[in-house]
C-alpha cells in the first residue's frame, strides 16, 4: 500500500458513519446528496432484503491504493466506485470463472467482464447512470468480509444494511451448557 494511502485509510477509520457518508457524498457524487440517495434506492429496489452493500475504495478513502492519487485525479466522473455485496445468495449469481477465491469472492462486474455476473448487468448500468461514473460490483462472503476489513485494513461504508434472518417468536431460545 502506498504511505498516501496508509495514512489516509488510517485518517478514515477515525470518521464517524455521518463523516464518511457525506465523504461518499461529496466525492462520489460531487456533493449530490439526492443522487445518492437515488443510488441507494436502486440498490435497495433490486436486491434481495438480506444483501448488505458496502462501498469501499478510493470514493470512502479519499485516494487510491496503488498510488496515492487523489479521486477523480484524472478529471471528474473518471474514479470509479467500488460495491461489495454480502449475504442474500449473491455468491451464487457469478460465473463459477469470475471469483477469486472459489465460492467466496468476486472478481469486481463491471464494463470489461459483464458476462461474469449477467443478472446484475442492468443494475450495474443503472448504478453507472445515477452516479455518473463507473461502478464496479463484486460479491463476498462474511468471511471474506471481515478478512479484507480488519486484518488487510480495507475499511468500507456500509449503504444498505440487510435485513437478519430472524427466529420465530415462538422459536426456543438457544441455551449454553457447561
Amino acid at each position: 500500500m502506498n504511505e498516501t494511502a496508509k495514512l489516509a485509510t488510517e485518517e478514515t477509520r477515525k470518521l464517524t458513519d455521518d463523516e464518511l457518508r457525506s465523504r461518499v457524498i461529496r466525492l462520489g457524487f460531487s456533493g449530490d446528496a439526492a443522487r445518492y440517495e437515488a443510488f441507494v434506492a436502486a440498490l435497495r429496489a433490486a436486491l434481495p432484503d438480506d444483501v448488505t452493500v458496502m462501498i469501499r475504495g478510493s470514493a470512502l478513502v479519499g485516494v487510491r491504493w496503488e498510488d496515492g492519487a487523489p479521486f477523480d485525479a484524472d478529471g471528474p466522473g473518471t474514479s470509479d466506485l467500488d460495491l461489495t455485496l454480502v449475504g442474500g445468495d449473491m455468491l451464487k449469481l457469478w460465473d463459477e470463472k469470475a471469483f477469486y477465491i472459489p465460492k467466496l469472492h468476486t472478481a469486481p462486474l463491471n464494463d470489461d467482464t459483464p458476462d461474469s455476473c449477467p443478472s446484475l448487468v442492468p443494475l450495474r448500468r443503472s448504478l453507472c447512470r445515477i452516479a455518473g461514473r463507473p461502478v464496479n460490483i463484486q460479491a463476498t462472503s462474511s468471511i471474506v468480509q471481515y478478512v479484507r476489513d480488519v486484518l488487510m485494513d480495507q475499511p468500507y461504508f456500509t449503504l444498505v444494511e440487510g435485513k437478519k434472518d430472524e427466529a420465530p417468536a415462538d422459536a426456543p431460545e438457544d441455551t449454553v451448557s457447561a
